[in-house]
């Protein structure tokens, strides 16, 4: 069941990325412009953190496996109606619904930490992640390839019948739950607000995310102008190899899991903190130009994802031992400030760029990655006991 969950967690993670890789192609069938076609990638993303908001809190409001599977039914719909759509007004406006409900895997993720033991948690939360990162590395390159085949409808075909295969599937294999909260719709929103409120370690596993995607995102932001620009003069495919490489990820978050599980989330998080400042030192390397320069991009961003990646394992499993009846509202409260994390980070880093050129994009990301890690320290202090309180 878990496998199952985690390719589910792929298949509807991959809907908000292989639009990047087609859109061109979506511009020459539809004989709009580029920048109207790069329009249906925006609407999903602004329909997936819309989705997040509204949708994710009623994991803890009604039972998963109906939610899920009508959640991967409209989803599907709404990639029919994509890959059939006469215009750029409809293809739009279907990419909104496809990212708004294509929050399934949110909802996944805090279902299956409650299924488990607490010292298996923080394994299986890595091995959810590890098929979301493979749906978001294979979306770009499946898109592109079968775009280039059959056409920029055939993406969203496919997509379509792997989204209803799934909710059918799932049908049968999701346990029965039981809702953890009565609150009506307007409250179960505002408990996302309440819980940053109360809860320190949300707020701090919030912060600490949102810093390292803001890093994140500042690079693979600010990678494309570098490598497609006079210093390289390299097409898009480079940026799609280098990517590429972060495969290794999926191989690493289970690794972090079993991390957090034996050690607890906080050691975990401090090595990606650490992880992400090497990164950022790695990266400079790229200003170099040439194979050395290639050689220090793809090192340093293949660390950052890891870093990235297995920090959000950390952060995950110390949310949801919080409050087991909130899991889905805790998980609203983290996942949209990681996503306000990563929208700063791509316009800084843009920024960065732009007025400093490569040096400055990593030195902001040393500069991001070094509040998180002095947060850290701080909580560290503050929780130990003074000496004269310790057991002697």
């Amino acid at each position: 069941m878990i496998l199952l969950l985690a390719v589910t967690c792929g298949v509807a993670v991959g809907n908000l990325y292989f639009p990047q890789a087609i859109s061109p192609l979506i511009a020459a069938g539809l004989h709009v412009s580029p920048g109207s076609a790069a329009l249906v990638v925006t609407a999903a993303q602004f329909g997936y953190a819309t989705g997040i908001f509204l949708l994710v809190p009623l994991g803890d409001r009604f039972p998963h496996r109906p939610l899920i599977v009508v959640l991967l039914g409209v989803t599907g719909l709404g990639l029919l109606a994509t890959g059939a759509a006469p215009g750029p007004g409809l293809l739009v406006g279907a990419s909104v619904l496809v990212g708004v409900t294509t929050v399934v895997a949110q909802i996944i993720t805090p279902m299956t930490a409650g299924m488990v033991a607490e010292d298996r948690r923080g394994a299986v939360v890595g091995t959810l992640l590890s098929g979301a990162i493979g749906g978001i590395l294979l979306a770009r390159t499946f898109g592109g390839t079968l775009g280039e085949w059959l056409g920029w409808r055939a993406p969203y075909l496919v997509a379509a019948v792997c989204a209803l295969l799934s909710a059918v599937a799932l049908g049968f294999v999701v346990p029965k739950t039981e809702p953890t909260s009565r609150q009506r719709y307007p409250a179960l929103l505002a408990e996302a607000l309440r819980l940053l409120r109360s809860e320190p370690d949300l707020r701090r596993s919030c912060f600490y995310q949102a810093t390292i995607f803001a890093a994140f995102s500042a690079v693979w932001t600010a990678i494309a102008l570098l490598v497609t620009g006079p210093r390289y003069g390299l097409g898009a495919q480079a940026v799609g190899l280098i990517a590429l490489v972060s495969a290794a990820t999926m191989f690493a978050t289970p690794i972090a899991g079993r991390q957090v599980d034996r050690r607890g989330p906080d050691p975990v998080n401090l090595v990606t903190m650490i992880a992400t400042i090497v990164s950022a030192a790695i990266l400079t390397a790229g200003a170099l130009g040439g194979a050395l320069g290639l050689t220090g991009l793809t090192l340093g961003t293949l660390v950052m994802d890891v870093a990235m990646q297995s920090g959000m394992v950390a952060n995950q499993a110390r949310i949801f031992a919080l409050r087991p009846e909130a899991r889905s509202r805790l998980n609203t409260a983290y996942m949209t400030c990681a996503f306000l994390g990563g929208s700063a980070g791509s316009w800084l880093g843009t920024r960065a760029y732009t007025r400093l050129g490569w040096t400055g994009v990593c030195g902001l990301v040393a500069v991001l990655a070094a509040l998180a890690l002095g947060r850290h320290l701080a909580h560290r202090r503050r929780a130990v006991p003074e000496p004269d309180q310790r057991v002697r």
